[in-house]
């Protein structure tokens, strides 16, 4: 194929949501030549349908929590860098009932030692941090100061540029990659990027659309989540921190070492098995736009609908009114958002073929953890040049490919 365009570099990387961007930091920062391939003409994603939460309470004690305290410092960097909105408010999980403040209070009781920054809040506290507590239902809570909240749409949007200035990140939106071999990666513009090191598969879901049998080889389910946002709230109103529920305890692992998750579990499921069918536990964010961020739910594989189901979104605004009093509770937006979960791990950081790696599967927790884990992944890398058959079966599967 003469008429086809080759680009040599060190690293390429499909994708340009948070795991792509974070991927292409970490291996800039190191020195490396990197290529940024995304299909749209800018982020569509995921990376941009979530709440905006670098969450590190969620995330066990151990690595997990190690590597989502280092995804922590690394948003406020590039915040900064960027010039990106952020706060550093933390978070609140909110009790409605006697089981689930015992819960909190069991967890905070080890949370020092074991890495977090928790203490409990009775119901006035809970007010004079969050003046939308509903004083009705909230009977008080945990609050964490680690957690940090951004506007995924401004972060996502504004990372490019900051790496394209400072660390030299090449972007092409509005690219498709059709194809991908060892060292090899093919667009429908039919130009071809070589990467004398590594290309990073950092396509979310999208990722079985090069690797078809991506999710039975390595046990991956898509998951969708339904979410909403408020008109912005009137006359600068702050809700406070980003607030967790007693039922997003059940979701987030960090709270399954605690005895009384169990009952609580139990009680919940016997009065609302409708949370259990839909995986929704409420949780809400105030952005810089005025805005809050309200949801979620969780539906796997088979169960995922390309519609909406509008029984979702009231359960969670049913919920939430259990713990917000907003001035302003009208539904300015409905959205969804499908991300990919693996079912025996919490990432999928595989290499599909030499130099080929998927980066992927870290289902919720994109916001939290892919910063701190980009980080980790290329400082354990020295930088070697891999030995392709590019001149011979790669290049020759691309042209075939046309």
């Amino acid at each position: 194929m003469s008429s086809t365009q080759i680009d040599k570099v060190d690293v390429v990387i499909v994708g340009a949501g948070i795991v792509g961007l974070a991927n292409a930091w970490a291996a800039a920062k190191r020195g490396r030549s990197v290529v940024v391939l995304e299909r749209s003409s800018y982020a569509q994603g995921a990376s941009i349908r979530n709440f905006g939460m670098v969450w590190p309470i969620g995330q066990p004690a151990g690595e997990r929590l190690d590597i989502a305290m280092r995804s922590r410092a690394l948003w406020i960097e590039a915040a900064r860098e960027a010039g990106f909105w952020h706060h550093q408010k933390g978070c609140i999980y909110m009790a409605t009932h006697e089981d689930e403040l015992a819960v909190m209070s069991e967890f905070c009781r080890s949370s020092n030692q074991l890495g977090y920054d928790c203490y409990m809040l009775n119901q006035e506290k809970v007010k004079q941090l969050c003046p939308a507590a509903s004083p009705r239902y909230v009977i008080g809570g945990l609050a964490s100061m680690t957690e940090v909240g951004v506007d995924p749409r401004e972060a996502i949007a504004k990372l490019p540029a900051m790496l394209s200035e400072r660390y030299g990140v090449k972007f092409y939106f509005d690219t498709a990659v059709v194809r991908c071999r060892p060292g090899v990666v093919q667009t429908s513009g039919h130009k071809r990027y070589e990467a004398g090191e590594q290309v990073m598969l950092c396509s979310g879901a999208d990722i079985a659309m090069l690797y078809p049998t991506i999710y039975q080889r390595y046990e991956v389910t898509p998951c969708k989540l339904q979410m909403m946002a408020t008109v912005p709230q009137p006359n600068g109103y702050d809700a406070g921190p980003m607030i967790a529920s007693g039922a997003s305890m059940r979701h987030y692992e960090s709270f399954h070492q605690c005895a009384g998750l169990g009952a609580m579990s139990d009680r919940m499921d016997r009065e609302h098995p409708e949370w259990r069918r839909y995986g929704v536990h409420f949780m809400a964010a105030h952005n810089a736009l005025g805005e809050v961020v309200l949801g979620d739910s969780h539906e796997y594989g088979d169960d995922i609908s390309p519609f909406d189901n509008e029984a979702i979104d009231e359960i969670i605004l049913n919920g939430l009114r259990n713990y917000l009093q907003l001035p302003e509770f009208t539904i300015a937006r409905r959205w969804h958002g499908i991300y990919l979960k693996t079912l025996n791990d919490w990432r999928l950081v595989k290499e599909l073929e030499p130099g080929v790696t998927a980066f992927n599967g870290l289902g919720g927790a994109g916001m939290t953890m892919a910063f701190g884990l980009a980080d980790r992944f290329w400082s354990s890398r020295a930088r070697v040049y891999m030995t392709y058959p590019i001149d011979k079966q790669s290049r020759s599967d691309i042209d075939a490919s046309g």
